[in-house]
């Protein structure tokens, strides 16, 4: 059963563009769809990490806003900061599922027993992963991935019925 999901930022819960104000100030999207699923899952004890290369004060930000346990930004190697949280958290790879998009999650990507792709992922990524996504980046790819792995896990019906 997965009880752990790294998350990417770029390309994966945002689109990817890194928007700049008149100010200098940074923007990035993010999709109300992944938050509400994000959200969720974090409220049903499941624990999720954003592992991410760049530093941002909106991820921070965004990461509390969702309930996100870890958040580890200006992160070089992401299969070592997944490892250091696994320990933590008493959890192997064997429990974790990842999205990524770029080059540098394929380690990470390759070591957790679900990997996610959003559309718009580079093709070597796509290549390599279990589940290629029908959404892109910041555009509820991170949503389906959830969804999926409540799906994968038999928690979807019982999710489902909170809401009908």
């Amino acid at each position: 059963m997965i009880e752990i999901v790294f998350l990417d930022i770029d390309g994966c819960l945002s689109d990817g563009g890194i928007y700049k104000g008149n100010a200098g100030e940074e923007l990035k999207r993010f999709d109300v769809k992944d938050g509400f699923l994000l959200q969720q899952w974090n409220k049903m004890g499941k624990i999720c990490a954003i592992i991410t290369g760049k530093s941002s004060q909106i991820v921070t930000e965004r990461a509390a806003e969702l309930g996100v346990k870890h958040c580890f930004q200006g992160v070089s190697d992401k299969f070592a900061k997944a490892s250091e949280i696994l320990k933590i958290e008493g959890l192997d790879f064997t429990q974790a599922a990842a999205v990524g998009d770029d080059l540098n999650d394929l380690k990470l990507l390759k070591s957790v027993a679900l990997s996610f792709a959003p559309k718009d992922a580079v093709s070597e990524v796509s290549a390599t992963v279990k589940c290629r996504l029908k959404n892109a980046g910041g555009r509820g790819a991170v949503r389906e991935m959830l969804e999926f792995v409540l799906k994968q896990n038999g928690e979807w019906d019982a999710f489902l019925s909170k809401w009908q």
